[in-house]
């Protein structure tokens, strides 16, 4: 079965409200789709965000490198086996790694369409015993002011979350109040997960750190303290405090995973497609993380269902990610797509229809 056609399109989701973190402020989902056809017509769908402050990805480059590098690699090609594919693709083009996912995610669609099954299921074929067809995310809390930051927490839990994302990386003293004041409004019951997304120098994560575990407030674990590529920075607050750190953007890769379990720079990992250049590269981190015994995290960026849902059939493939910050839906005002996972709350239910689940995609698309 042969890919014949690469098409992409946009689309413009508005969030509930804004999504800010120490490195942006966002208001609305505006990712490119792909939508890539085998010859008998089976179609498979893709989506990128552009995140330039995190991946280096903007819409003109991810566009650019589908349009001038991956398509004209693959175009033309068998599908199977596809493992060819993806190492051909990898080839096409150096980084660029939100479009590379795009077309992996289109392509694992496609694959699981023609072979029928959920993609969760053909994901999970070497370890049938660790499927699940339901995940639990967590749903992000923006950093703001802290009244506005509790509001927004209360309302989460009225929501059934039981589990906070919370943002910070914006002032040491400041995030530890932040995080007092949340945890003494929605209660101990509440997990509460930390997330600086690099704002923070290593000693003052260290210190921010330590003063959170002194006042009892009970976190999960913090997430990137420090500068993506500060490992030795990583490592010192890793070995300087007990509360777990998570490794969010210094883990792009399998190399990069597999240094941060070597020289223990976190506790766990935070898997995200956008950063791996999708799922053929994410399941050789959950690989060394098996071999390795890591937690990992499925994560996703600024996301809407397409890409979310192929994080959440990842996750529910492999035992070694045991949490879920697969929000992005939930951020968004509306759900323009038809089929696919379930977001009830925090409950993600997975469908047994074939490929991601995704039947309709109000999007307008031009071939590449």
């Amino acid at each position: 079965m042969k890919i014949c056609k690469i098409e992409l399109g946009y689309i413009d989701i508005p969030l509930v409200t804004p999504f800010k973190t120490a490195l942006r402020t966002v208001s609305s989902v505006n990712d490119l789709i792909v939508k890539v056809t085998a010859e008998d017509g089976t179609v498979g769908y893709g989506e990128a965000p552009p995140t330039a402050v995190i991946t280096g990805d903007t819409k003109e480059s991810i566009e650019a490198a589908i349009r001038g590098y991956i398509a004209p690699a693959i175009l033309g090609m068998e599908l199977e086996p596809l493992d060819a594919v993806m190492e051909k693709m990898e080839r096409a083009i150096a980084k660029n790694t939100s479009a590379k996912a795009a077309v992996d995610i289109a392509l694992y669609d496609l694959y699981a369409k023609i072979k029928r099954q959920p993609l969760f299921r053909l994901l999970g074929q070497r370890h049938p015993e660790e499927i699940r067809t339901e995940l639990e995310t967590d749903l992000t809390i923006s950093v703001n002011e802290t009244e506005e930051m509790v509001r927004d927490s209360v309302l989460a839990t009225e929501q059934d979350f039981r589990i906070l994302k919370v943002k910070v990386g914006k002032g040491g003293e400041k995030d530890v109040e932040r995080i007092r004041e949340i945890r003494k409004a929605v209660g101990e019951e509440v997990t509460i997960r930390v997330d600086a997304n690099q704002g923070w120098s290593r000693e003052e994560a260290v210190r921010t750190i330590r003063a959170m575990e002194d006042a009892g407030l009970n976190i999960e674990l913090v997430e990137q303290p420090v500068s993506y590529h500060d490992f030795k920075g990583m490592q010192y607050v890793t070995a300087n405090v007990q509360t777990p750190i998570l490794a969010d953007e210094s883990v792009f890769s399998y190399e990069d995973a597999l240094r941060i379990i070597e020289e223990h720079a976190a506790d766990y990992i935070n898997i995200k497609l956008m950063k791996t250049g999708g799922i053929h590269q994410a399941m050789r981190i959950c690989d060394v993380a098996d071999q390795s015994g890591i937690k990992c995290m499925i994560g996703c960026m600024l996301e809407s269902k397409v890409s979310v849902s192929a994080g959440a059939h990842l996750g529910a493939a492999r035992g070694c990610i045991t949490m879920a910050d697969l929000d992005g839906p939930s951020l968004c005002k509306i759900d323009p797509y038809a089929g696919g996972p379930t977001y009830t709350g925090p409950k993600i239910l997975l469908p047994e229809n074939s490929g991601i689940g995704i039947t309709e995609m109000p999007v307008i698309f031009a071939t590449v």
